[in-house]
């Protein structure tokens, strides 16, 4: 696969778009794309050429969000992205911390990833990625512009350093329900030694819950503490069923109206999401209700 050079110069718009929004030098955002300096420069000269791998390129790409083809999903401003704008920015502005634990498939990922690129020293984190506190902490590290080589020890006194210095920064932990024992406990240290300095967004689905749940239940030394630290923890689909229904019918048909190939088919991808086996409505249960993946699916093979 050979990358063409307008791919190649939309990633280069989106380094220096996102280079506008880290606070640290260029040598430390270099780090972030794991690139050397002098490739950061050329860049930023108009060089794309003989610089990097074609690999390199597609991995930095997908880091800052540049679709490959030119049928990007849109976004949406549906009432997950305007709770999830809503808590980021007060989260940020007040350096608080929050947990976010709501059913899958209502954009949780596909919102927080957007928001994130467009804030100031702003990072995403897919913990699903790095679940043990090694894989984590290096992960982190990388994120946000530290080298991540050293020794353990090291690497995590140089995130603790970064974010105290960093202005106003935001780590937003996604999929936090894979993260491991040890790796929580070393959330807990990493959010005593910026307290006040750093915002903190914690994400997951049921898998979170229940690991929340289980860690205070049993009595797991450092949970209680954990979660005691992230002061609220919110959920934005409602719970009775009725209106779990129009939250989702509404959700759906957003999405659809902006990625839907014929505004006309909009009402009718709804209805297969809701009713997906055509069944009687009053047979459906909400365990078959389909989200957004399957709405995705819907319109790309229309």
């Amino acid at each position: 696969m050979k990358l063409s050079i307008d791919f190649k110069n939309k990633v280069r718009e989106a380094i220096l778009s996102d280079r506008e929004n880290y606070g640290g030098s260029d040598a430390d955002y270099a780090k972030r794309l794991n690139i050397k300096g002098a490739i950061l420069s050329r860049l930023k000269k108009g060089e794309v050429e003989k610089l990097i791998s074609d690999t390199q390129w597609l991995v930095i790409a997908h880091q800052l969000g540049v679709q490959v083809r030119d049928n990007a999903w849109k976004v949406a401003r549906t009432a997950v992205y305007t709770e999830i704008e809503d808590n980021l920015l007060y989260c940020k502005e007040y350096s608080k911390s929050m947990i976010l634990v709501d059913d899958c498939g209502i954009g949780k990922t596909f919102c927080s990833r957007h928001i994130v690129r467009k804030l100031k020293n702003a990072f995403y984190v897919d913990c699903s990625q790095a679940k043990t506190k090694q894989q984590f902490i290096r992960l982190l590290a990388k994120t946000i512009g530290v080298d991540n080589t050293g020794k353990y020890v090291d690497v995590k006194a140089s995130i603790k350093m970064c974010l105290i210095y960093l202005e106003q920064p935001l780590i937003v932990l996604d999929e936090a329900g894979d993260l491991d024992y040890n790796a929580f406990l070393e959330l807990k240290e990493l959010w005593n030694a910026t307290q006040g300095e750093c915002a903190w967004y914690m994400m997951g689905a049921d898998g979170l819950r229940a690991k929340i749940e289980s860690g205070i239940a049993h009595k797991k030394v450092g949970y209680a503490e954990i979660f005691d630290r992230f002061f609220d923890i919110t959920s934005i689909v409602p719970q009775g069923t009725d209106d779990r229904r129009e939250f989702y019918i509404q959700l759906l048909g957003d999405v659809a109206s902006v990625n839907a190939k014929q505004k006309e088919d909009v009402d009718k991808l709804v209805r297969k999401c809701m009713n997906p086996n055509d069944l009687n409505t009053k047979d459906v249960t909400p365990s078959e209700w389909k989200r957004l993946r399957y709405l995705e699916n819907l319109i790309k093979l229309s």
